[in-house]
């Protein structure tokens, strides 16, 4: 719950807002019956989860209203990335969120969405997504003193000891929220293009096809290397009961039926309010199990005991396992393990797998009874996995009808037509000459001679003498937790301290290791930072940055247009190895520096550096044959990304254009 701006951290302060997901009316009113103080959810444009059903502006002014009456918060999630073309139309809605749904809170990950905030006055306040990728403490002075922001949500790989850091770190009037239970990502958020490397439907979005959930083959094997388990803290929650920043316990999962969201908000609230009562606990963790969702895991949370979350052993689908078909083909069936309900929702297998489907039960079927499959998705493999993924209990249907009644009318908005223009920053008109930076792990080695930029490490400093330090550009990691925030910034003091003073920055928020002194550094914001408009990169210029690399994400002619929008000089990444994703964790039995295969032939492997795990595809992004055009459209820095790879694995010879002929999706 967002709370008034100088309590965060008031002695007595009221414990953390259950923040429930709601990406349908149905799942909206079951958080409203199961008692969240406050519920997020999307509309249909500007959402990082598109695949979720969300709300016309007409229903969700009708659900605020109906929750306000209840006392019930709603956030708005406006957190996708934004194209040059889209900010009017992102100013517009924010504007008419204003005006007819009033929402307390919007969710927001691009830099636009700062100036946007300003431009239109809207009057609820804002809450930075884990997409911005704010992860260590040094960087939330930066985004409390820059930019408009009253809450910050939490990377999710963090460990109970790097959320303390947080909160001690957190200046007065910013509050936290922490996810406590839902889908994991493999990839750290804000961190990962696999969908959109594939085929340019981007997580960054809310388009991602989950490539990370599909089967890879690796040395014989076929697994689900990178599928991960829902994270659920469970009782581990009352730990974040002492930590008086935390304004909010978040539940992942718009994509959700209402049973998911009225029973995982059940039983958060029986943990908050009834901490250490053996009673509550026993109850709260029975509706857990009954949730609908993966097999749990509290991921790095317990510092001394963490778990991994990707367990090949273990079936990831999405629901409750509750059997594997018998028999197979045109007369496959399944003995539940559990008794099936009039009106339950069924997943067959994954979407990787022949056979899958969605089944809706008509009748109800006793535990280890017989139910047959229709066949309407073609026959079923035997020993294909089931998954019961929503229901509709008579109690909760009851409640949820109840509330329906009891909502206002839905009513048009009588709106002018839309005539939000954004302001247009100062374009950059400064002449700088074309350059090219190629960037490499190692300071020796295969090409690395070559190279004007390399990956800051302690063993890369080792390798550097002050004469290399002062020419060479130092590019910053695109993720750092807390427990690598003073390793990371010793090293940037070590190249300050040889003369170095160019550095690309892979978060917006790494500009709070350097200091506004007369010696000034060169400081551009790296590809990571994920900038694909002018307002994004008017806000980077107000944090200090003298230069933009701006997303390699981007079509080709959203590409070529923003130089002429501009107001920092611009780089963009033409050639060389992109990742498909940064994680923190790998699996056990995944090898890393080793190829592995998807169903549909593409190959890639993973490998560690430093904290992170780096997954590339085994063919280079490539769009060197149009340069030419990028320089006549106003680029000045031209990158090649440099990556060691691995004994016996061929890159493979295919176009690597990204999305520059599809267009982001």
């Amino acid at each position: 719950m967002t709370r008034n701006k100088d309590d965060a951290a008031a002695p007595g302060a009221r414990p953390p807002a259950i923040l429930a997901p709601a990406g349908s009316r149905a799942s909206f009113l079951a958080a409203l019956a199961a008692g969240a103080e406050a519920i997020y959810c999307g509309l249909t444009s500007f959402s990082a989860r598109m695949e979720a059903k969300n709300f016309s502006l007409e229903e969700l002014g009708a659900l605020t209203e109906l929750a306000h009456a209840k006392g019930t918060q709603v956030f708005v999630t406006l957190n996708a990335l934004v194209k040059a073309g889209e900010l009017d139309a992102a100013g517009t809605l924010l504007e008419r969120l204003n005006r007819h749904v009033r929402p307390d809170a919007v969710i927001v990950q691009d830099l636009a969405m700062a100036g946007l905030v300003r431009q239109t006055g809207f009057a609820g306040q804002v809450v930075w997504s884990t997409l911005a990728n704010v992860s260590f403490p040094e960087a939330m002075p930066v985004l409390r003193a820059k930019l408009p922001v009253d809450s910050l949500v939490l990377p999710r790989e963090l460990t109970i000891d790097e959320i303390k850091a947080m909160a001690a770190a957190c200046p007065p009037g910013l509050g936290l929220e922490v996810f406590i239970h839902g889908a994991l990502c493999y990839g750290v958020s804000g961190r990962c293009y696999w969908s959109s490397f594939l085929g340019g439907r981007s997580g960054l979005r809310g388009r991602c096809v989950q490539p990370c959930r599909r089967v890879y083959a690796q040395a014989g094997e076929r697994r689900r290397f990178f599928s991960c388990q829902d994270l659920s803290l469970d009782v581990l929650v009352k730990v974040l009961l002492a930590i008086p920043q935390i304004r909010a316990w978040k539940i992942e999962g718009r994509k959700k039926g209402p049973h998911y969201v009225y029973y995982t908000v059940a039983a958060y609230r029986m943990l908050r309010d009834h901490a250490g009562e053996p009673r509550m606990k026993k109850a709260a963790l029975d509706l857990l199990a009954q949730a609908l969702g993966r097999p749990g895991t509290h991921y790095h949370f317990l510092t001394q005991r963490p778990q991994n979350p990707v367990d090949t052993r273990t079936a990831t689908g999405s629901g409750l396992l509750i059997g594997r078909v018998k028999g197979g083909g045109r007369a496959a069936f399944i003995n539940p393990s559990q008794a099936l309900l009039k009106g339950d929702v069924l997943r067959v297998g994954y979407e990787d797998e022949p056979g899958h489907g969605i089944e809706r039960i008509g009748r109800a079927v006793p535990r280890g009874g017989r139910y047959f499959f229709s066949g309407s998705s073609g026959p079923v493999p035997k020993g294909t996995a089931v998954f019961l993924i929503d229901r509709r209990e008579s109690a909760l249907d009851e409640m949820i009808k109840g509330l329906e009644a009891e909502m206002p009318g839905i009513d048009p908005p009588r709106d002018p037509p839309p005539s939000f223009r954004h302001r247009r920053p100062a374009v950059f008109r400064g002449r700088v000459a074309p350059a090219e930076m190629r960037v490499c792990r190692h300071p020796a080695g295969s090409g690395a001679e070559q190279c004007n930029g390399l990956w800051l490490s302690a063993a890369v400093l080792e390798g550097v003498s002050g004469r290399e330090g002062r020419r060479m550009w130092w590019w910053l990691p695109p993720v750092v937790f807390p427990s690598d925030a003073a390793a990371v910034r010793s090293w940037v003091a070590a190249v300050w301290a040889r003369g170095g003073r160019r550095f690309v920055l892979n978060a917006p928020w790494q500009v709070g290791w350097f200091d506004e002194s007369a010696d000034r550094p060169q400081l551009w914001a790296g590809p990571f930072c994920n900038l694909a408009n002018p307002l994004a990169l008017e806000t980077a210029a107000a944090l200090g940055f003298t230069g933009a690399i701006v997303s390699p994400e981007l079509g080709g002619s959203d590409l070529l247009a923003l130089p002429r929008q501009s107001p920092l000089p611009l780089g963009v990444v033409i050639g060389g190895n992109w990742p498909l994703c940064l994680a923190r964790t790998a699996a056990a039995d995944v090898q890393l520096d080793a190829s592995f295969r998807s169903p549909k032939g593409e190959e890639a492997w993973a490998v560690r550096h430093g904290p992170l795990v780096w997954v590339y595809p085994n063919w280079r992004l490539d769009v060197q044959d149009r340069r030419r055009q990028l320089e006549e459209a106003g680029y000045r820095l031209f990158v090649q990304l440099v990556e060691p790879l691995p004994e016996q694995l061929p890159l493979k010879q295919r176009p690597g254009k990204w999305n520059w002929e599809l267009g982001l999706q």
